[in-house]
């Protein structure tokens, strides 16, 4: 919430606008409070929301903190990927690919043609909030893509990820993650709709989301890379911002025959440890096989 590229600013949160007064913004805030409490029949999620919007600028060194960042605080931490650092003597899984990377590079192509000018800082926080809102998708994803990278890059020896790989002819076909475990084989879709999402017959729904299956095209990459290897995967995982999702972890059962669940992106790391209910344990020699056959067959976009 708020630390996102498709986040409403804590001003639009409470409705009013960025340089209202300060007893203008405590009377909104209350007003919205009392709109929001779940007591009186608001919505439990706006309540939170607007709680958190008046800690950012509900006191006067709060709120100037918040305007220096442009509404998502000092440093928003958007620039280039940062790989997690190798220093230290715990011994990490294997690592191959740029999460987000493609996408990434298209959103600051993207946002030059729109500018219409060289732009020096694309990741700006100031600039992002005027880009439309389908640029600053682009960047919200490639950001989920490199915080599961962050969080599957902790888990240690025996496992190895793959990020962003090529799961067809055109450039947009891509399996953001797959991730070799101790538990099994997964494809793993990291998204950012910028809105709280439903569930309804195994497909995330809800007003943000629109007419795509996001389930149903992260099953149908997986299939591809999974032919292509010779390999079938035990189960697939959606990551999204803690936020959009009521609960840490949602299983959506058996979808096309593959275990399947939604995790909030704190609890990805320990989904993975323990593995997706209902999904095949593999080890010995079939995960030395399985880690061979990717290796050997997986495109890097």
């Amino acid at each position: 919430m708020f630390d996102s590229p498709l986040s409403a600013s804590a001003y639009e949160i409470l409705g009013v606008a960025p340089d209202s007064d300060d007893d203008t913004l405590r009377r909104a805030y209350r007003l919205r409070l009392r709109q929001a409490h779940p007591d009186t029949g608001g919505d439990a999620s706006v309540f939170i929301q607007v709680q958190r919007a008046w800690e950012f600028v509900g006191t006067v060194e709060a709120r100037a903190s918040y305007d220096r960042g442009h509404g998502f605080a000092e440093s928003s931490g958007w620039g280039a990927w940062d790989p997690p650092s190798r220093t230290g003597t715990r011994v990490r899984g294997q690592v191959f690919g740029t999460p987000g990377g493609a996408i990434r590079a298209q959103y600051v192509e993207f946002v030059r043609e729109w500018a219409g000018t060289e732009i020096a800082d694309p990741f700006d926080p100031a600039l992002v909030r005027t880009v439309p809102r389908e640029l600053r998708r682009m960047l919200a994803v490639a950001l989920a893509q490199e915080a599961t990278a962050h969080a599957v890059s902790e888990l240690g020896m025996g496992f190895t990820a793959w990020h962003d790989v090529q799961a067809g002819t055109d450039l947009g076909d891509t399996l953001d993650h797959v991730v070799l475990s101790p538990t099994g084989l997964y494809g793993l879709l990291s998204e950012d709709f910028g809105d709280v999402v439903g569930f309804r017959k195994g497909e995330i729904v809800g007003p943000a989301i629109g007419p795509s299956a996001p389930v149903t095209g992260l099953l149908s990459r997986m299939r591809t890379v999974g032919k292509a290897a010779g390999v079938r995967f035990n189960g697939a995982v959606i990551v999204l911002p803690d936020d959009d999702v009521a609960q840490p972890v949602t299983t959506l059962g058996s979808i096309r025959g593959v275990p399947t669940i939604v995790v909030r992106r704190s609890v990805v790391g320990s989904a993975l440890r323990t593995g997706v209910p209902g999904a095949r344990v593999i080890g010995g020699n079939e995960l030395f096989d399985v880690r061979t056959r990717l290796q050997s067959t997986v495109r890097l976009a």
